[in-house]
């Protein structure tokens, strides 16, 4: 009996969630009773399911991307990835599938796969990378019309809150029925969450996930979406991962930690006995380099982008600095073996297996190139409010960033860089069509 058909039968299961990833990090698959999951150990889908846009709909360049006789594409479930869903109402797992071609090749296009290759190119050089996801979110007040704006959740107490309260524990007790729930749903799926606070928004809070695989960890962010939403769902409060779903209120993040160890001896490459090694610089002049033309993985949907407005607690330089969340590169203040860097950029609403893929691959090209990033910022800049932006402020910038930066297309696949380009200009497209309230309310008359 293999290991999966032993947890199916352990836990009496009836049913099966075969899934994966979109290119946009939602969930995409098929239902399947247990047994006829057992019977046919692989599953098909179409291909085209991990092109598909956050609105249903296809690039213009969809059938230069996918075959345009919408062909089958084969999955085949990890069983490290083997979990219950705990808010079903019947015994029922899930588990995550990687996506092959007909021909048995890892699909070019599936999101498993690009993180996949990029640890592949570290294995190649005896390193092994660690990371550590730190994913905000904020808890609404349920809203079926988007013509009216979000309004936080409101606690026990009926009252939505309308001050600052970071780090606040009675600000976190407000929400303490879904956090019961939420922390009992993961504890039953084994994710690796660690502590909780709340941040900065109002009724936003944040979950810091234990440092592990970087594969594993973007499958845990990945399956914590889901179950989050359906924790907050469970008491009548919406849960979104949205980039900056209030205009008054600071964005969401997902902040990656990162370092890497040697694969033999476990040790981290980052720490040169007690001071930062020279890989640890190189890595670091690699994101400092190419995230400007990654930004499109960590910014990767139109409201992305108004996150990184000043004085809103957000990155919108590429300085870096010890212990300085003023710089969207940070050295956190640690013991030597835990040298690690904080890339700032990625925004809760990413993919995360695109994201974790896209920061180790600036930091891989750092490396090869022996780059070397600027002096570390001393903590003197002038207030957020008068720095200068120095990212891409659109989606459609951040991607022809991405299309003239060949070292980032070619060590992600210029299959996959063409087809997530594709993607994401049609969701531009889409929303650029559309005339705002503030267009109607200040140019109407006025111009």
């Amino acid at each position: 009996m293999t290991e999966l058909e032993a947890f199916l039968k352990e836990h009496a299961i009836t049913e099966v969630e075969s899934t994966l990833a979109d290119m946009t990090g939602n969930a995409r698959g098929k239902f399947y009773p247990t047994f006829k999951f057992l019977a046919e150990k692989t599953g098909r889908i179409p291909e085209t399911v991990l092109v598909q846009s956050v609105t249903g709909d296809w690039a213009d360049n969809h059938y230069d991307i996918v075959d345009a006789s919408d062909r089958d594409m084969v999955l085949k479930p990890d069983p490290n990835t083997l979990r219950m869903v705990p808010w079903a109402d019947e015994p029922t797992a899930q588990v995550i599938n990687d996506c092959y071609t007909t021909d048995g090749e890892l699909h070019p296009l599936a999101s498993r796969t690009i993180l996949r290759h990029i640890l592949s190119l570290y294995e190649k050089e005896g390193l092994k990378p660690i990371i550590a996801p730190e994913v905000e979110f904020y808890l609404i007040q349920p809203n079926t019309d988007p013509d009216y704006e979000l309004k936080p959740a409101a606690g026990r107490s009926g009252k939505r809150e309308t001050s600052r309260r970071s780090y606040s524990i009675d600000a976190v007790n407000e929400f303490n029925t879904i956090i019961d729930t939420l922390y009992a749903y993961c504890e039953a799926q084994d994710l690796d969450v660690d502590t909780l606070i709340h941040e900065s928004g109002a009724a936003q809070m944040e979950i810091n996930f234990i440092h592990g695989d970087p594969l594993d960890l973007a499958d845990q962010v990945f399956v914590f979406k889901r179950t989050l939403r359906e924790a907050a769902m469970k008491h009548g409060v919406y849960a979104t991962f949205m980039a900056k779903p209030m205009k008054n209120e600071p964005g969401s993040a997902m902040h990656i930690h990162q370092s890497l160890v040697d694969a033999e001896t476990g040790q981290n490459v980052f720490d040169n006995n007690g001071e930062p090694s020279e890989l640890f610089y190189h890595y670091l002049g690699g994101l400092q380099k190419y995230t400007p033309n990654a930004i499109s993985f960590f910014a990767p949907n139109v409201n992305s982008y108004r996150r990184f407005s000043p004085e809103m607690a957000a990155p919108i330089n590429m300085q870096w600095g010890f212990d300085n969340r003023t710089a969207g590169l940070r050295i956190p203040y640690a013991p030597p073996q835990a040298t690690r860097i904080e890339n700032r950029f990625p925004g809760a609403d990413c993919n995360p297996y695109l994201a974790i893929a896209a920061t180790l691959a600036c930091g891989y090209l750092g490396m090869k190139q022996k780059l070397r990033p600027t002096e570390p910022t001393k903590g003197n800049q002038p207030p957020s409010e008068y720095q200068e932006v120095e990212i891409a402020r659109t989606l459609e910038e951040g991607l022809r960033l991405l299309e003239d930066c060949e070292p980032l297309c070619e060590i992600l696949g210029m299959d996959f860089v063409t087809a997530y380009m594709g993607v994401k200009r049609s969701e531009f497209e889409t929303f650029n069509r559309v005339i705002s309230s503030w267009e109607r309310e200040h140019l109407l008359l006025n111009v």
